[in-house]
C-alpha cells in the first residue's frame, strides 16, 4: 500500500432544518393554536484516532466529506430529525490544521481520541416558539443555521521512540529489519527507502520500543535535493536519534565525517529543536573493514567530529554489536519516560489524617 502522510480535505457539516408554521386544525377546536415544530440539527464532522490505520491514503482520493442536513419541522408539534454525524478515522499521530488560517485544530495522539472538526447548524424555530398571550396565532419561523465548512490540512507524524538517521545506503533498513519485526526492502545494490518504516523492538519480556526508519538525507536536501525534508517530521516526536554512519561507503572517495556534518547541517536548517535531540553515532558495516583497521578508523572519525555522545560500532548485516545498542536505547527511553520531576511541595495534596482522628474531639478543650 502506498504511504501517504499529507492530505488536504474539505469538510462540511450539515445545515439545520427550517422551522414550521402550522396550526392545530381539528373538529370542534376552532382555535387550536400554533403547533409548528423546530427543525433538526445538522450533522457534525468528527475526527477519530485509530491505531489500525497507518497512512492517510484514504484522504488522498476522497477529499470532500459532507454531513447530512437536519430535517425541517412539521405540524402537530413534530420536530425534525437531526442529521447523523460522520466520523473520519485517521492514524494516531495525525495533526489537523485549518488550511485557511494555518491554525492547528487538533493533534490525535491516543487511540480512540475524538475531536470535532465542523459543527452542524442548529435547527430553526417553528411558530410554536413565538406564541404569547397577545400573539396567539404567530406566523413567524426561523430558517436553520448553516453548518461549518472548512478546508483542512492533514499531516501524519509517526509515533516512535527511536529514529534512524543517515545517508542513503547507510544500512538503516538492514538495521531495522535486524532488530525489529519490520520488513523493508533490502537489496545488494544502492537504492534508498521511499517511505518511513516502523518496527517494534522486543528487548525482553514486557520491554519494547518503536523505531522509525526514514528515507536517507543527502546534502542540499533543504533545497529539494533527493527526497528533501518531506519525511523529517516523522523524527520530531522521537526521544532518541541513531545516526548511522557507513564506515565503508560504497563510493571509495566518500568521507564518512563529511557525510555526518552534512546531515547535521540539514537538521539544523529544518528544525533546530530536532537537531538538539539526543543523537548517538552508530558506525555500521564494520564487517567490511579489516579487523586491524576498525578501531583506529572509528577513533579518527570521532576525533574529527569532536563528538562527545555515545558511540556504537555494529554490523547490521552480520548481527554484530546489536544487543548492546538495543539495550542502551531502551535504557535511555525508560529513563526519559519514568524520570519525572518531583511535584512542588507547596501544591502537594495534604497527607491523610491518622486513623481514629476526629476534628470535633481534637478541637474541644477539656
Amino acid at each position: 500500500m502506498k504511504f501517504v502522510d499529507e492530505a488536504v480535505i474539505e469538510v462540511a457539516a450539515g445545515h439545520g432544518g427550517a422551522g414550521c408554521v402550522s396550526f392545530r386544525r381539528e373538529k370542534f377546536i376552532p382555535f387550536g393554536g400554533p403547533n409548528g415544530g423546530d427543525g433538526g440539527r445538522g450533522g457534525s464532522v468528527f475526527a477519530a484516532a485509530d491505531r489500525n490505520i497507518n497512512t492517510l491514503i484514504d484522504y488522498r482520493y476522497a477529499r470532500r466529506h459532507e454531513a447530512r442536513n437536519g430535517e425541517p419541522g412539521r405540524g402537530a408539534d413534530q420536530f425534525g430529525a437531526a442529521g447523523p454525524d460522520i466520523e473520519l478515522r485517521m492514524p494516531v499521530g495525525t495533526i489537523v490544521t485549518d488550511a485557511a488560517t494555518g491554525e492547528p485544530l487538533v493533534e490525535l495522539l491516543e487511540h480512540g481520541q475524538r475531536a470535532l472538526l465542523a459543527k452542524g447548524g442548529d435547527g430553526g424555530f417553528g411558530n410554536l416558539h413565538f406564541k404569547t398571550s397577545t400573539n396567539r396565532a404567530p406566523r413567524q419561523k426561523t430558517p436553520g443555521w448553516p453548518g461549518e465548512a472548512k478546508k483542512l490540512r492533514l499531516e501524519l507524524r509517526v509515533l516512535a521512540d527511536v529514529g534512524l538517521l543517515g545517508m542513503p545506503n547507510a544500512g538503516k533498513s538492514t538495521l531495522i529489519a535486524a532488530i525489529s519485526n519490520a520488513r523493508p526492502k533490502i537489496a545488494d545494490y544502492p537504492f534508498t527507502t521511499l517511505h518511513p518504516n516502523l518496527g517494534v523492538v522486543r528487548v525482553d519480556a514486557g520491554q519494547s520500543f518503536v523505531v522509525a526508519d526514514i528515507p536517507g538525507l543527502i546534502e542540499g536536501a533543504s533545497e529539494g535535493a533527493g527526497l528533501g525534508h518531506q519525511f523529517l517530521r516523522h523524527l520530531q516526536r522521537t526521544r532518541l536519534l541513531l545516526h548511522l554512519v557507513d564506515i565503508a561507503p560504497f563510493d571509495a572517495g566518500a568521507d564518512p565525517v563529511q557525510q555526518v556534518r552534512a546531515i547535521v547541517a540539514e537538521l539544523k536548517k529544518y528544525d533546530p529543536a530536532l537537531a538538539a535531540k539526543p543523537r548517538w553515532l552508530v558506525f555500521n558495516k564494520i564487517d567490511m573493514v579489516p579487523a586491524e583497521e576498525r578501531e583506529q578508523r572509528v577513533k579518527d572519525a570521532v576525533r574529527r567530529l569532536r563528538f562527545k555522545g555515545p558511540v556504537f560500532v555494529i554490523s547490521a548485516l552480520a548481527r554484530e554489536g546489536l544487543r548492546p545498542l538495543v539495550e542502551a536505547a531502551y535504557a535511555h527511553i525508560a529513563r526519559e519516560v519514568h524520570d519525572k520531576p518531583l511535584p512542588d511541595p507547596r501544591f502537594a495534596a495534604p497527607e491523610p489524617p491518622p486513623p481514629g482522628f476526629s476534628p470535633s474531639r481534637e478541637g474541644t478543650r477539656a
